[in-house]
């Protein structure tokens, strides 16, 4: 019998794996021609199909990812760059602030991308996309300052142009009845 425990250990592998692949694969875009349905590819194929409600649907969608999205970006802001930055570990001489400083900056290209997300997320929702159009610029000023973060070069201005920029996201969701709470992302999301 010693032979049944790896053949369960492989079969278990297997079946994991398949569960895996299955989930990747019903998460992804149904943009494509693949992976669409035939009733999405039929109501983009006839505007007239679409229904209100299908409408109402997609909107709660887009206020739906834009809070997951501004969520996790103010989450990682503030647990890896606001939180160490206050407490020195920035600071030459800290303890832990080479690893501080790589998180930091894969945080700030985690919040920079998810906030771009975030953004194009709002597009769905009318009232959404008038709160977060202004707010634009601002994301687009934070693209380089994850490496300014992991190089160690960013000061107070810096730090304060993330938190300026995620509360301003969350005030902008919160006015459009989307409100956004920090969501800590894990490590292997930063970095993946």
């Amino acid at each position: 019998m010693p032979r049944s425990v790896p053949l369960r250990r492989t079969l278990a592998t297997l079946l994991l794996s398949c569960a895996l692949l299955v989930g990747t694969t019903a998460c992804g875009d149904s943009g494509d021609s693949a992976g669409g349905n035939a009733t999405s590819a039929s109501a983009a194929a006839d505007p007239s199909a679409a229904s209100p409600s299908a409408s109402a649907a997609e909107q709660r969608l887009a206020k739906t990812r834009f809070v997951a999205n501004a969520g996790l970006a103010a989450g990682a802001t503030y647990q890896w760059i606001v939180k160490p930055y206050r407490a020195g570990t920035f600071k030459k001489g800290a303890e832990g602030r080479r690893f501080a400083l790589v998180k930091a900056g894969l945080a700030g290209g985690f919040a920079y991308n998810r906030l771009r997300a975030a953004a194009e997320n709002a597009k769905g929702d009318p009232l959404l996309s008038k709160a977060v159009a202004p707010l634009t610029a601002g994301i687009e000023s934070l693209k380089d300052l994850g490496t300014k973060l992991r190089k160690g070069e960013a000061g107070e201005g810096d730090v304060g142009a993330f938190e300026s920029v995620i509360d301003s996201i969350k005030s902008a969701g919160e006015d459009a009845g989307a409100e956004v709470k920090d969501k800590v992302p894990s490590t292997s999301q930063l970095s993946g």
